[in-house]
């Protein structure tokens, strides 16, 4: 295995990461935004699947991909849910409730 199947595989766990995030914060906030980061992180992370099921073959090509899922799933627009929450609580996503 090459170094660029790992780069493609870290490219797409953290953009599926980052779309779980969000899909547990809209669950918990029903703010819209979330909702759309999380439609786009779905998209960006089927893109960067192709990008790293390439990158063994053609790594130019499998990379090039993978960053453009990178830049779909790029920050948006988002409210700030978090306040003044610690690092955990942000890495993890966990907000207060509404209703």
């Amino acid at each position: 295995m090459s170094i660029y199947l790992y780069i493609a595989a870290f490219g797409f766990l953290s953009i599926i990461y980052l779309t779980l995030r969000d899909i547990r914060i809209y669950h918990r906030t029903k703010i819209k935004s979330y909702r759309k980061g999380a439609l786009k992180g779905m998209v960006a992370g089927t893109l960067a699947l192709i990008g790293m099921g390439i990158t063994p073959e053609n790594p130019q090509i499998g990379l090039t991909i993978l960053l453009v899922a990178i830049y779909i799933n790029g920050k948006g627009a988002r409210e700030n849910v978090f306040k003044d929450a610690p690092l955990t609580k942000r890495l993890l996503g966990e907000t207060t409730t509404r209703k």
